[in-house]
């Protein structure tokens, strides 16, 4: 860690930001238009849709994503414009003079009807048996223009074969409608590039790299064009008939852990608005369905705290005291899976770099099938270990062949938000209705800490919390109020914090073995950074190799998705940026209800360090459990 400060000039933040549209108002004025007879003003360039939206006019959409870049591809959104022959996509017409506009003419209704037709005519499939029933853009608009048969005709065989060869994601091209968000979500989103059109005309389709099964191409199984696809053409690969086979077989223990993106955002698959936390109604909801123990994944989450930290202490010292010029700096964080598909894809050079912890899920499952079975004396291989995430990526990330480390697959189910509320609702439970219960001991109580690794920051905000008391002996609540570490909080796509050490306190206890003092770190400054989407992602990355400012960093959270966990590609569909954010209110809001907020003083941690951990955090026990490495081809080595 270098003490001196760098000569290098600051980079802003705004050069690693997901690009924002400019403020019109501040560049072009207004302009006035006529919308059905009304006369507004809006600023210059505002397109038609974003300008009756604005004024309460309802136009209807299919290829527009409050996400993605423009496309105007499907033509739903057609309007009358006076003075043109055609009619307009109001998506993709920047309004830059006065105009008059008509939203719902005949004309404008009866092409709408026709638009729907016409995809209707190419869409195979029955509603009633979709995974998207009630809620699918393309029904939805049937439904709002009177759909009643199929003008055009209607398919009555695939067109093209269902790929399930990912664990994580199912298409199911026949029921596409070429709105392309899927592609606009992978190449301009995320910026990995799986999906493009392939051909013209009306062979046009989406599909892979020379048409290859997802599973085959560098997927990194994130879901989020699951998120933003309108019909069923994308959905997660769905384990819960093997779990309710599991929770029906008697000899089988089924264990259940829950993260905590998924309690922030159920309750929408409910009729609930975004931003209600559901986690005690959850938990009944579990154990009514037939689950025999509800745990908390915040637990291992904490763990996680306690080894990654541990870890970047054992790469200080080993750089600044032992001067090992093997070490590699900055150390990444690796509980996303999709993160880590992706250092695996596109820089495998730098996986040295990644932290050797497993994610929470992992972890978790590694000590059910240890700790739990011999506590509760059950054999192992009588354990059915469920994950409830917030991501499609678990489920891959629980079936590489390496995550055995118990001496049995440690987590058998990766389940998604949306998946366990079709469950709870096929138990005819309506979880708003639910009474509140608390989790399962011994894995039933957690921090703040824990539970803020839902939204983007919240894995390094949890760390901070726990490192700045271990090096300066101080409490947290003496640097920022009420232990919230503000800044590293928030939707910028990348955050960048540096943090000074004016002094340094006695080494925790359970430190001693691994780090006799603390003063090689006083004086110095820690910097650390956070992004959320592999695209901001890939703009660190691409800093880091060309030596910038973010190569001087000691410690870098990523985070596949965009918004952090709580936009994960199993949360609930619809996702737009004030979901996302709602739902982060909702985690922030019950960390700060809680007593308990920083993971080294969760009882239950020091507990099983104490009883099964002895040989406290990074040692040969948690190696061996809790942590992997990684390969430049992408395979886990225990």
């Amino acid at each position: 860690m270098n003490k001196e400060k760098t000569s290098r000039a600051p980079v802003s933040q705004q050069e690693f930001k997901v690009e924002k549209p400019t403020d019109l108002n501040t560049i072009g004025g207004t302009v006035s238009v006529e919308i059905n007879g009304d006369k507004i003003s809006v600023p210059l360039g505002t397109t038609i849709l974003e300008a009756c939206r604005s004024n309460k006019i309802h136009i209807p959409t299919l290829c527009h994503h409050d996400d993605l870049c423009v496309a105007g591809v499907c033509r739903v959104c057609v309007v009358e414009v006076e003075g043109f022959k055609t009619l307009q996509a109001a998506c993709a017409f920047p309004i830059t003079s006065p105009l008059k506009i008509k939203t719902s003419t005949s004309l404008v209704r009866k092409a709408r009807r026709h638009v729907i037709d016409l995809m209707l005519s190419e869409h195979y499939g029955e509603c009633y048996s979709c995974i998207r029933n009630g809620n699918c853009e393309l029904q939805t608009l049937a439904d709002e223009y009177g759909v009643d048969g199929y003008t055009f005709g209607h398919v009555d065989k695939p067109k093209y074969e269902m790929d399930k060869s990912s664990y994580s994601v199912i298409r199911d091209m026949s029921k596409c409608v070429l709105c392309k968000r899927c592609v606009r979500t992978c190449i301009d989103l995320q910026e990995v590039g799986v999906l493009e059109a392939i051909d013209r005309g009306d062979k046009t389709h989406i599909s892979t790299f020379f048409e290859k099964p997802l599973a085959d191409v560098i997927c990194i199984n994130c879901g989020q064009c699951i998120n933003r696809c309108p019909t069923a053409a994308l959905h997660a690969n769905d384990p819960s008939d093997e779990i309710w086979a599991a929770i029906d077989d008697p000899k089988k223990h089924v264990v259940i852990q829950t993260a905590p993106s998924p309690r922030a955002a159920i309750g929408e698959l409910f009729g609930l608005e975004a931003g209600h936390s559901m986690t005690g109604e959850m938990n009944t909801a579990l154990r009514r369905i037939g689950f025999d123990k509800v745990f908390d994944t915040n637990f291992t989450a904490d763990l996680t705290i306690m080894e990654e930290g541990t870890e970047l202490i054992i790469r200080l010292k080993k750089a600044l005291v032992d001067k090992d010029t093997s070490v590699k700096l900055p150390q990444f964080t690796s509980c996303s899976p999709g993160w880590v598909k992706y250092i695996e894809h596109f820089y495998p050079e730098y996986l040295g770099h990644m932290s050797s912890a497993k994610s929470p899920q992992q972890m978790f499952g590694s000590i059910i099938k240890t700790f739990y079975a011999k506590q509760a004396n059950i054999d192992p291989k009588d354990i059915i270990s469920v994950a409830v995430m917030p991501c499609s990526a678990k489920k891959f990330e629980c079936n590489r062949p390496e995550m055995d480390s118990s001496g049995y697959k440690d987590v058998d189910f990766g389940l998604t938000t949306r998946e366990l509320g079709k469950m709870i609702k096929e138990a005819g439970i309506f979880l708003p209705e639910m009474p509140k219960s608390h989790f399962d001991s011994p894995f039933g109580d957690a921090s703040g800490a824990g539970l803020i690794f839902g939204a983007t920051g919240g894995v390094m905000e949890a760390a901070l919390r726990s490192v700045i008391e271990f090096v300066t002996g101080n409490k947290v609540e003496d640097i920022f109020a009420h232990a919230d570490i503000i800044p590293v909080r928030g939707f910028e796509g990348v955050k960048y914090v540096e943090l000074p050490i004016t002094a340094v306190g006695p080494v925790p206890e359970i430190l001693k073995p691994l780090v006799p003092s603390w003063d090689f770190l006083k004086g110095a400054t820690l910097k650390v950074a956070i992004a959320h989407g592999t695209a901001n992602a890939k703009k660190i990355m691409e800093d880091i190799k060309a030596g910038g400012k973010f190569s001087e960093c000691h410690f870098i959270e990523f985070m596949a998705c965009p918004g952090g966990c709580i936009g994960g590609g199993g949360q609930p569909i619809p996702t737009t940026p004030e979901i996302r954010a709602k739902r982060a209110e909702a985690i922030y809001a019950e960390d700060d209800s809680l007593e308990l907020r920083k993971s080294h003083n969760n009882p239950y941690v020091k507990m099983i360090y104490e009883k099964f951990f002895t040989d406290g955090p990074c040692g040969h026990l948690s190696h061996k459990l809790l942590h992997t490495h990684y390969t430049k081809r992408g395979k886990f080595i225990a």
